[in-house]
Formats: structure tokens, C-alpha cells, sequence
């Protein structure tokens, strides 16, 4: 299995590789050369599976075993997932009405970003570790990703992270994953600004390709490759469960499962698009909130940024550069590199890119929307408490919207996507006029002390935060040497 860049630049590298580059050097996203095409028979054999060996068998197929062997990604994918709260580490709630919702939020930091990231951190280690070197870990959040990313990688010796959150726009309960944690490695930034906002100076960090050679420097969003490998897993565990494959003929159509994902950066609707192309016949809906830019694109052809990012009740999807739909396009547009690097070129430098229709109609086949407001969100919140006694993130209401204003039939199951755990988000629980019993883990992080430094906004502000984290990088690095001669002399 080797990896090309979307933008058709780069091609011919391994998983090792693209697990610490991030970006293409093209500025475009690493995807697999070929997607593996799964056959109905491995998807019956796959039935049953706990959730930690099925992330093996996928992840698997895209890891070369001379590169980690089958023994060490077992053990690297149990450690990863033994920490999650439920020993299934995901499982379905199954309400009434048809309402299924895939719980992915039982992890440390209580989203669904654990899963992909405590696998990736560990993937990272393992290199790490056999090649006696260090890397330094970059991480722009809208909420989730950094605490993920720090309760990953906190006190391991072979990396640092520096992770930049919009202050003012997450939840307490986000912002305390990230600035109660006083280990070594671990540099938080609050930045006066959206998470479209942080993207910008950290574009320009990786971009700068000596200063990512020469400080080991990667990312750990959506945009590194590991992250989407192991979320497509996710979505075969839910196929496999919910579609009734197992009741299928064998000489008939697979069954068709729809799943519905609440939306921001696109990478887990990129994940279920490369497991569609994998042979499962899934159908895929992408909700969001006010910040629509998915929704426009799919309905009107849209692809263009607004002026501002809105704050909702579900901050975690505020976005309004949804990246990965860089990914969806090259494999809709039939890999063809040179078309995505026009298009996503230009929508960087302008923000706005306007879809031929042709496009527009083929991403509207493969890819349907909604979009809900904050009212939706509290209505579709109390309303599945009313009916199920069960309580919604906000996120995860975006997606439930769904399930009460758009009939379906009943010979197609349903799937929606739970993002995180109410426990985050607390104002949004209480506005909807519910009550949610804090888990301990949650009450403890109001003792803990914390610790961040601050990225004021200024008249030249990207520019300013892009020094300011260049000079962190750049003394964390001067950190690791130090004390890499000091422990030399000794």
C-alpha cells in the first residue's frame, strides 16, 4: 500500500511516512494510491468482531506488516483502546422509532476523536521509539481535537504538542481537558480567534519545509492520514451491525445502511465515503449547524467560505473550511490531482469556489445534507428525552434532527453518529431544560490547576501568532537537545 497527495504532487510514499508529514509538500492531503474493495464474504467473517480487532483488520489493510507486523499492531490498537470507559469501547444505543445512535464517545477525553487519535499517538510512539528520535506535534482545535491529542500523548517521551484552541468558543469542560494537563510535553495555546482562524498560521508553519525537517514538525488533525484509517472502522462496525448483512443472500445485493454524521471538518464524512468506495452501499447524510459551507456546496454548489464563523451550540463543528472535503472531491473527481490543486487552490487564496454542476450533481449522488439551527437543536434534544429518556450532545442532535423531519423507509436502517458525550457540554443540557449526571472524571477537572499561554488578537495577528509558535517549536527543539547532550556527558 502506497500514498499520493490529492493535488497529484507526491506519490509512491509508505504509511510511516505519511503518518508524520500531515500535508502533501504539494499542500495537498495523503490518500491511498488504491482503496481495498472489501468482499461481502470478509464483511460476513467480520461480523461479530470486538471493536479493537476490527480496527486492526482495516488498519491492516493499509499498514504494510514490514512496516509494524500484525503481533505489534495488535498490541498497539488493545493498549490504544483499553482505556475507554465501556469494555465494547463504542456501542449502539437503540431507541425508539428506529433510532439508532452509534456512541463513539467513550473515551478519555469523551469524543469521538479518542479512538482515531490514541491509536495514531501510539503508531507514532512505536516509530518513534525504533528510530531513537523525537517529533513535535502541532494541533489547531475546534473543541475536541486537542484534548484528544494531549491525553494521547501526554508524558511520552518522543513527542511534544503544541495545541492552539479559539478561546471563548468551547465548552468549559473542552477547555479543561487541555489546560489541566502540567506534563512536560504538552504547550496549549488560547488564540483570540475561530478555529478558521488558527488554521491560517499554522498552514503557514508546515509549509515552511525546513522548519518541519528540521524540528520533526506534524500534525495530528483529520488532515494526517492515521486519523481517517482508523474512523473508517467505525463505520463498518456500525454496517455490520445495523444493516442486516448477515440475513443476506449470498448471491444478492449487500443491504443498504444510511448513516448521519453532524459535520464540521468533513473527516468523518470522508472516512464513510472511502469505506462507501470500499464496497459497502452506505448513505451518507452530513449535518450542520449555521456554519453550512457542506450543506451549500452538495445543494447549490457553493464551496465558499462566510464571512464569519458562527458560534452555535454545537462549537465543535463551527467551521467553515471543511478540509477534508479535499479528500471527497479527488476521489469523486476520479483521483485527478490537477483538478482538486485548481480548485482548492483557489478557494485558499479567495475563499470561495463555485462547483461546475456536473461536479455539484455527482457530490449530490454520493453525499446528501441539512442544516439546523440552534433552536433545531434544542428541540431535537428535549424531544429524544421525552421520547427515550436519553440525552444529546448538541452535535449529536444535529445529526437526530435528521431522524424527526426527514421520513425514511423503513427496508433501510439508520444511523446516527454521536460525536461526544453530553457531559461536555453543559449550557447546551441545561438551555434545553435537562439534567445529566456528571461523570467523576468530569467533576474532578474543576481541582486541577492549569496552565496556557495566550495568542492576543492584533492588527497583524496571524503573522504574530505564526512567531509565536514558530518560537515555541523552535525552543522545544532546543529543549530535547539540551537535554539529549546533557544525558551524552553523563
Amino acid at each position: 500500500m502506497q500514498y499520493c497527495s490529492t493535488r497529484g504532487g507526491v506519490r509512491g510514499w509508505d504509511f510511516r511516512d505519511v503518518l508524520f508529514s500531515g500535508y502533501a509538500p504539494d499542500g495537498g492531503m495523503f490518500m491511498p494510491e488504491s482503496v481495498p474493495v472489501l468482499s461481502p464474504d470478509t464483511l460476513r467473517g467480520w461480523r461479530g468482531l470486538p471493536y479493537a480487532k476490527l480496527v486492526v483488520e482495516v488498519a491492516s489493510l493499509f499498514i504494510p506488516t514490514r512496516l509494524i507486523p500484525r503481533e505489534d499492531l495488535e498490541v498497539l490498537v488493545g493498549e490504544a483502546l483499553s482505556g475507554f470507559s465501556v469494555t465494547e469501547v463504542v456501542r449502539i444505543a437503540r431507541l425508539k422509532e428506529g433510532l439508532s445512535v452509534l456512541e463513539l464517545f467513550h473515551g478519555g477525553t469523551l469524543a469521538f476523536k479518542d479512538l482515531a487519535m490514541t491509536c495514531t499517538v501510539r503508531f507514532l510512539d512505536y516509530f518513534l521509539r525504533k528510530e531513537n528520535r523525537r517529533a513535535t506535534v502541532v494541533v489547531g482545535t475546534s473543541g475536541d481535537t486537542g484534548g484528544s491529542a494531549i491525553q494521547s500523548a501526554k508524558g511520552l517521551c518522543g513527542l511534544d504538542v503544541v495545541v492552539v484552541y479559539p478561546r471563548g468558543r468551547i465548552t468549559p469542560v473542552q477547555e479543561k481537558h487541555m489546560i489541566t494537563c502540567l506534563e512536560d510535553n504538552v504547550h496549549v495555546f488560547a488564540a483570540d480567534g475561530s478555529s478558521d482562524d488558527i488554521d491560517q498560521p499554522l498552514r503557514r508553519l508546515f509549509a515552511d519545509r525546513e522548519l518541519v525537517r528540521s524540528h520533526g514538525l506534524m500534525s495530528l488533525n483529520s488532515v494526517n492520514w492515521s486519523r481517517i484509517m482508523i474512523q473508517l472502522a467505525h463505520f463498518i462496525y456500525a454496517y455490520l451491525e445495523l444493516s442486516d448483512v448477515e440475513r443476506a443472500e449470498a448471491d444478492s445485493d449487500l443491504p443498504e445502511l444510511e448513516v448521519v454524521v453532524p459535520t464540521g471538518g468533513a473527516g468523518n464524512i470522508a472516512a464513510g465515503y472511502i469505506v462507501k468506495q470500499m464496497g459497502l452501499p452506505l448513505r451518507l447524510v452530513a449535518m450542520v449547524n449555521s456554519n453550512d459551507i457542506v450543506h451549500r456546496t452538495v445543494t447549490a454548489g457553493d464551496f465558499s467560505m462566510a464571512a464569519d464563523v458562527t458560534q452555535t451550540l454545537a462549537p465543535a463543528i463551527d467551521i467553515q473550511d471543511p478540509y477534508n472535503m479535499e479528500r471527497v472531491f479527488w476521489l469523486l473527481l476520479g483521483r485527478d490531482g490537477a483538478s482538486v490543486k485548481t480548485m482548492m487552490e483557489g478557494f485558499q487564496t479567495s475563499r470561495r469556489q463555485s462547483l461546475p454542476e456536473k461536479h455539484r450533481k455527482l457530490l449530490s449522488q454520493v453525499l446528501s445534507t441539512g442544516t439546523v439551527s440552534d433552536e433545531g437543536i434544542l428541540d431535537t434534544m428535549r424531544r429524544c428525552w421525552e421520547e427515550n429518556q436519553y440525552v444529546l450532545c448538541p452535535h449529536t442532535a444535529v445529526g437526530v434532527w435528521h431522524h424527526y423531519h426527514c421520513p425514511h423507509s423503513p427496508k433501510i436502517n439508520r444511523c446516527y453518529v454521536a460525536t461526544a458525550s453530553p457531559a461536555k457540554f453543559q449550557a447546551a443540557v441545561r438551555k434545553a431544560g435537562l439534567t445529566f449526571d456528571l461523570p467523576e472524571a468530569v467533576l474532578a477537572l474543576d481541582e486541577l490547576a492549569t496552565r496556557y499561554q495566550n495568542l492576543e488578537r492584533s492588527l497583524n495577528w496571524c503573522k504574530d501568532w505564526e512567531d509565536r509558535l514558530r518560537e515555541k517549536i523552535q525552543s522545544v527543539s532546543a529543549v530535547r537537545k539540551s537535554r539529549r547532550t546533557c544525558h551524552s556527558q553523563m
